[in-house]
């Protein structure tokens, strides 16, 4: 009962720190996909003097990747309504073009605000709407979002890792006779070390595959039966066959700082 209550000591800490990798993994996948979308669906609002191409508009600005022209005539038939052939040909002379241009990535307001100098800059270029007030509110709480968890992720790391380390002066003490021996026969400090290397490199394994085992369940499993619709809609970027070389990576990773830190920070072991 010792004997699993030690390593479950071990495991749950470096299962919570991979638990916060995965997480963050996921919520960049989602995340990515999810202003691609608002990228997609966002576009800025452009009048000018004479046609512009969409060459033109880059060379203003490279974050330009489409410009869309808004039919004048449509706008006619909106606003002349009961006017006289004539005169509503007259109007459509002396209107403006109008484009909708998209751009290559959910960007920063500054980023915007900097767009719109550089197509004001051009002369033809009346007015251009970033729609800013309501893209501003939305990128805002997006970025509060982000920061959050990550905020959360890294201060449930460090607890964690301080968790490891406790554990892992445990196992230090545990070995200690055996450690002592190889230090009277001369054995470098890592290789003295290399017992508690093993203990834990075990661990890691288990880590590794029980939360690869829970994101696993909740991709093909919970997902289906939650009837969360963002979550459904992004079920590919809930667990990835990568991830379980990325959780494993990060559970040597930890192992590593966590030995290393236990090994230097009391070299030799004492009676």
């Amino acid at each position: 009962m010792k004997f699993i209550k030690n390593h479950l000591m071990f495991i749950l800490p470096l299962m919570a720190i991979l638990l916060g990798v995965e997480f963050y993994l996921v919520f960049e996948r989602t995340t990515n996909s999810y202003e691609k979308n608002l990228t997609e669906g966002y576009t800025m609002l452009v009048v000018s003097k004479k046609p512009v191409e969409l060459a033109t508009f880059q060379k203003l600005n490279t974050h330009i990747t489409t410009a869309k022209q808004i039919e004048r005539s449509d706008i006619i038939t909106e606003v002349a309504k009961g006017i006289s052939k004539s005169n509503s040909e007259a109007i459509l002379k002396a209107l403006p073009y109008f484009y909708n241009l998209g751009l290559d990535s959910y960007l920063h307001t500054k980023e915007l605000s900097q767009i719109k100098k550089d197509l004001l800059s051009d002369k033809n270029i009346k007015k251009v709407e970033t729609f800013g007030s309501s893209y501003n509110s939305s990128y805002r709480l997006f970025a509060f979002i982000k920061l959050t968890l990550k905020i959360f992720i890294i201060f449930m790391a460090i607890v964690s890792l301080f968790l490891i380390i406790k554990q892992m002066e445990i196992w230090k003490y545990a070995h200690k006779e055996r450690m002592q021996v190889m230090e009277i026969f001369g054995a470098p400090l890592m290789l003295r070390s290399g017992v508690l290397f093993r203990v834990a490199f075990v661990d890691a394994i288990f880590a590794t595959i029980f939360v690869s085992a829970i994101f696993f369940y909740i991709k093909f499993y919970w997902v289906a039966q939650s009837g969360i619709d963002i979550m459904m809609q992004n079920k590919e970027a809930l667990f990835q066959v990568a991830d379980i070389g990325i959780l494993f990576g990060s559970a040597i990773g930890i192992v590593i700082v966590a030995v290393y830190t236990v090994v230097f920070s009391n070299k030799g072991v004492q009676e």
